[in-house]
């Protein structure tokens, strides 16, 4: 599917599975920037759902990869009402995890009538204390500074001020070297935080090398996921009328689950489960868990 307007025209990759009479429910990757993958289909059962899964722009197989040029927040709401539309469908299930969390909200706040439930799993909500946790130092990097420290590394001592613009430019720079520098320690800063108990940092130097990801993350970071402070808290009357599901883990360094509490604080309706003994990403034991049985059990709901 074509969108765009302008010089550039992206091209969203979308695919569905699963039981064309099903209940829709459409997947919202995370980064910004990571794609889609088939483990992404398995958190739902084909049995009972019609599931649609696209990758956001610049990302995946979407094309042309990496392009950041009319790729904001506000492109891929409007990308996902597009493919609604295209698809024929009047209302659908929306999940989205860490920064797809953050579009699912945005998109139910501005489509709350196209939306008959949330499932949202690790919540980002691309404020900027929410950024600077991630990359800045008075936020994980206090629980990791050995690691926060070997980030630094890529980044010449005037660049650690701002260590978020300084990886960026060197991400859109013509260093291939130093390109490939700050996308590994990148790489290896986020397998850090992603688990309770880290893995080993095995790189992958030709897939780390043609990665165009950390540049569209960075972008939407730099540019407060172009959204205003605190939108998607402020703007949760909107949609108080959408059942609502959050699944955190207790221990998510990437996103902390007070980010996850603030939704609550808003809006007690919101089914909240916060997960003992998980960090953040869906495919650690007890998350996956939690969202199989959750999917399962919103399958029979009417």
């Amino acid at each position: 599917m074509a969108s765009g307007r302008g010089e550039i025209t992206h091209q969203i990759y979308i695919e569905e599975c699963g039981n064309p009479q099903g209940k829709p429910i459409v997947f919202l990757h995370g980064g910004p920037g990571s794609g889609c993958s088939p483990s992404h289909r398995r958190f739902f059962n084909p049995r009972d759902y019609r599931i649609i899964l696209f990758d956001q722009r610049g990302c995946g197989r979407s094309l042309p990869y990496g392009c950041i040029e009319n790729n904001t927040t506000w492109h891929l709401v409007a990308d996902m009402e597009q493919i609604r539309q295209f698809l024929g469908i009047e209302s659908w299930m929306v999940f989205g995890g860490s920064w797809g969390a953050t579009l699912a909200l945005v998109y139910a706040q501005q489509y709350a009538e196209r939306v008959s439930a949330l499932i949202l799993r690790g919540v980002f909500l691309g404020r900027q204390q929410d950024i600077d946790w991630v990359y800045g130092a008075e936020g994980a990097a206090k629980f990791y500074p050995q690691q926060w420290g070997q980030l630094l590394c890529v980044l010449a001592e005037e660049e650690c001020n701002e260590p978020l613009s300084s990886l960026y430019k060197h991400l859109i720079s013509d260093d291939d070297t130093q390109k490939l520098r700050v996308k590994l320690a990148l790489s290896q800063w986020e397998s850090s935080l992603i688990r309770i108990v880290a893995e080993p940092f095995k790189p992958n130097l030709l897939a780390v090398d043609s990665d165009q990801s950390k540049k569209i993350q960075l972008h939407y970071c730099l540019n407060n996921c172009f959204l205003s402070d605190d939108f998607t808290v402020s703007q949760l009357g909107k949609i108080s009328q959408i059942a609502t599901y959050v699944i955190h883990g207790h221990y998510d360094m990437v996103c902390p689950v007070e980010q996850a509490w603030a939704l609550y604080s808003v809006n007690p309706n919101i089914d909240l489960n916060i997960v003992p003994m998980s960090g953040h990403v869906a495919d650690e034991p007890l998350i996956l868990d939690a969202i199989i049985r959750l999917t399962d059990q919103l399958a029979f709901d009417s």
